[in-house]
């Protein structure tokens, strides 16, 4: 009998357009393998939201699998030697990673095949790996738009259809026992109605995309307007590859569509730029990626009004409305955040750091590496970031975006009425202290 296969998932909770998977059916049978590593230092743990994610999935997986997912917890380093002797396993692949964890993967990969094993990766997740999207002198692009330019250039491959697996049988843990569901905060029932995780999830997604909002995309940055793709939790999942997106955009569209699709790819060329970024910038989630805003002077956060932003209880329409669906669905409108973290970092001179973390908890679509590309962006300090002094008016943005006040009514039934807060920050005093504090980046530039 051929020894098993074992293929570890990560970040590709998926059948089709999985390399790893196709390559290990090809070769015999299949342990197909799940790990929570919430115990490697590398590997930073989920927010509750994700978490919540998560535990759909892997239902939603097991079933397409007949059950055959397992389940093991603890660091890969420990869990995968331990796996392979369990099942006599002769290989063990897996799909590439790009931030700090691909340390875990390289050291494992080299103790494998110092045992004998086989092991490999293959490239899954991104369109372009970070290695091999480089500046003229060779170095890593650190600016969107030729970033995109320069990888476009490349072929992006056809996506793999499901291959047929011959399942391998290993012990694992009862999906409940991880207990994965919010018990500190009850966000269920928003995030039930709002989303539906796994694999055959993602495609209705997607289809649904396709066939009635991508005509609307070009209103994409007006909230109360459905006219975004919603994948980015099941592309964060791997629940639907970057390659099954691109074939659907040169696919069959609807007539009306087919002018969006340039501005909709390149959205997804941002989060190949962030992963990018990521690879060459592992901390991205800790340190200000421009060095120069190590000088920045924060302001300690005063406990009230912090908590007032998490809750949506600022006073400000816009802002409220935005964390406010973000509690509620795991999720928040692009532009909204954008306006929510200026007035985090600009008016109340709070640390990026801060925001992100609240989203990577809150956020079911919590990107290692757009999550804090993201915020680094509006705080001016990440790559190819926008320009300090530029600050958000979150008033201003609401009359443009949100002109009839649908997305705010909506959120904030309240907002009008006796019952609505005061304002948190005077917008004008603090935008001239948000550009005096940025003096002493300046300064430290010209030192």
């Amino acid at each position: 009998m051929t020894a098993p296969t074992i293929v570890w998932l990560r970040d590709d909770l998926r059948l089709t357009d999985n390399p790893a998977l196709t390559a290990a059916a090809d070769r015999g049978p299949v342990v197909l393998v799940y790990l929570l590593d919430d115990d490697s230092p590398e590997v930073r743990p989920m927010g509750a939201a994700s978490r919540w994610w998560l535990h759909g999935s892997l239902r939603s997986l097991s079933t397409a699998t007949g059950d055959q997912l397992v389940l093991r917890r603890g660091a890969a380093e420990t869990v995968i030697p331990q796996l392979v002797a369990d099942t006599g396993a002769a290989a063990v692949f897996w799909n590439r990673r790009y931030g700090a964890a691909r340390e875990i993967d390289a050291r494992l990969k080299s103790s494998l095949r110092e045992s004998g094993l086989e092991a490999q990766s293959f490239q899954a997740n991104l369109l372009f790996e970070p290695w091999t999207v480089r500046t003229g002198e060779g170095n890593p692009f650190r600016v969107f738009t030729p970033f995109w330019r320069a990888a476009r250039e490349a072929a992006v491959r056809a996506p793999l259809p499901v291959p047929h697996v011959d399942w391998a049988i290993a012990d694992g843990d009862d999906l409940e026992s991880w207990a994965l569901l919010p018990t500190h905060l009850d966000w269920t029932a928003g995030l039930h109605e709002s989303w539906n995780p796994g694999e055959e999830g993602a495609h209705a997604q997607l289809e649904s995309f396709v066939t009635e909002r991508l005509a609307d995309y070009h209103r994409r940055d007006e909230p109360a307007v459905e006219a975004t793709s919603r994948l980015s939790p099941h592309l964060s999942f791997g629940e639907i590859s970057p390659f099954q997106i691109w074939e659907r955009m040169h696919g069959d569209l609807p007539a009306a569509a087919t002018k969006n699709v340039a501005k909709f790819l390149s959205e997804v060329g941002w989060r190949e730029f962030n992963a990018n970024i990521l690879f060459h910038s592992p901390e991205l989630a800790e340190k200000n990626y421009r060095p120069a805003f190590d000088a920045f002077p924060w302001a300690e956060p005063d406990p009230r009004d912090l908590k007032a932003w998490q809750q949506g209880r600022t006073g400000i329409p816009i802002v409220d409305a935005g964390m406010r669906e973000l509690r509620h669905t795991g999720y928040m409108h692009n532009r909204v955040r954008m306006i929510v973290a200026s007035l985090l970092i600009k008016n109340m001179l709070i640390d990026w750091r801060v925001g992100e973390k609240w989203f990577w908890d809150c956020l079911v679509d919590a990107d290692e590496a757009s999550n804090p590309g993201n915020w680094q962006w509006v705080a001016g300090s990440g790559a190819d970031a926008a320009p300090y002094f530029r600050i958000f008016n979150p008033m201003l943005q609401a009359d443009k975006f949100d002109g009839q006040q649908k997305y705010i009514k909506r959120w904030v039934p309240e907002f009008g009425t006796a019952e609505y807060p005061e304002s948190i920050v005077d917008l004008a005093a603090s935008r001239r202290e948000a550009l005096a504090a940025y003096e002493h980046v300046k300064a430290g530039q010209r030192a």
